[in-house]
């Protein structure tokens, strides 16, 4: 929904009677004009680019659910209830981080406290240590590093020349506001997204149509169900992982249950990223003398984990599409590998659009692409 004072129609309102006559030579100027002009445009907003593929991905991810609360509340502004979906947004960034806030303030002084003595004394070689793989090697290096007096100060000191090296606190900084300013654009294009979102779908959806037929229409509708797709895999495992890893932290006795269960589940994003949370918390219950109890935790994570990553998210993201888990794996580790982790999205997404074209290409599917019924080259 747009405002009422805007002064642009909605897409698709004004057309042409008559197709407009163009010289071969103005046609091509024209389309070299509109790609530099493209180019252009993508190279100054290149730092911003990551900040608006999230944008887009939350916002198409979020359209069914905000398109159900704007028609349950018509008498609201029609600005409100785009206001309201990134807030939750961002209260979903906030609430975990001062959570994490909230714990290490807790058990700062007691924290401090044992690494001034362990600075003193040296940190004892835990006795479970030694009943692990390799554990006389184990033992020997932490008795050589850490159960030596002083241990902090010489830690203190390595990483101050691995910050120097780096840049110093300053460089540290920069990319922390820099980190803070990207989610700051993002919600306030999402925010947009959110409220012209029907306008900026219509116009979209013309685009595609004018510039690549009817299969630029399809690709669109098919990368966004793989985008939604990929999101609700991903927030679903998340949620699942977290819960079900929280449970057996806190029967198994790990610290911290609720926080280890949030980072699981944070971690969960990235294929096997949360074995790293549950090896940390195997690690801290084997230290405090739980062997059996750390040997559950991992086993039991890993059976988790596998689940998830190898049938829970494949399911989730290609049925939607019916994208093979093959290609659903691929596109989900090609995309972090070539892109980042905005390619946990963008990865099925593409190979999602990819095997369309393919299976409108060989007949599989009906579209604009299908061979010709009365050619013998199209069809053998």
């Amino acid at each position: 929904m747009t405002q009422d004072n805007d002064p642009l129609d909605p897409p698709g309102t004004h057309v042409d009677t008559a197709a407009a006559e163009w010289a071969p030579g103005q046609k091509r100027a024209a389309l070299i004009a509109a790609g530099l002009l493209a180019l252009a445009s993508l190279w100054i907003v290149s730092p911003f680019l990551p900040a608006l593929g999230w944008a887009v991905i939350v916002g198409v991810s979020l359209w069914p659910l905000h398109e159900r609360a704007r028609i349950a509340t018509p008498g609201w502004r029609h600005d409100l209830v785009p206001a309201l979906t990134t807030l939750l947004v961002a209260l979903a960034f906030v609430i975990p981080l001062v959570a994490v806030l909230r714990l290490a303030l807790r058990d700062w002084v007691e924290v401090s406290q044992y690494l001034q003595i362990a600075n003193v004394t040296g940190i004892p070689v835990p006795a479970p240590l030694a009943h692990l793989p390799f554990g006389n090697r184990l033992v020997a290096l932490w008795q050589a590093n850490l159960a030596q007096p002083g241990v902090f100060g010489r830690l203190s000191a390595q990483g101050s020349a691995v910050a120097g090296r780096l840049g110093g606190g300053g460089h540290l900084l920069g990319l922390v506001v820099h980190r803070v300013v990207l989610i700051g654009f993002m919600l306030l294009v999402l925010f947009f997204l959110l409220r012209d979102g029907a306008r900026v779908a219509d116009a979209l959806r013309i685009g595609a149509r004018r510039t690549f037929g009817p299969s630029g229409e399809h690709v669109g509708e098919q990368m966004v169900r793989a985008i939604r797709g990929t999101v609700n895999g991903l927030v679903i495992v998340g949620l699942g992982e977290g819960v079900i890893m929280g449970v057996v932290y806190e029967v198994a006795g790990v610290p911290h249950p609720a926080l280890l269960g949030l980072l699981t589940g944070l971690l969960s994003v990235v294929p096997l990223g949360s074995m790293v949370a549950i090896a940390l918390a195997a690690g801290l219950v084997a230290a405090g003398g739980g062997m059996v109890a750390a040997a559950v935790v991992f086993a039991i994570g890993a059976v988790v984990v596998f689940v998830a990553d190898h049938f829970v998210r494949p399911v989730l993201i290609g049925g939607s599409t019916r994208l093979p888990f093959v290609w659903v794996l691929l596109g989900i580790l090609g995309g972090i590998e070539t892109v980042g982790l905005i390619g946990l999205v963008l990865g099925p997404a593409l190979m999602a659009a990819v095997l369309l074209l393919w299976r409108e290409w060989t007949g599989q599917i009906a579209g604009p692409l299908n061979p010709l019924a009365n050619s013998a080259d199209d069809i053998g």
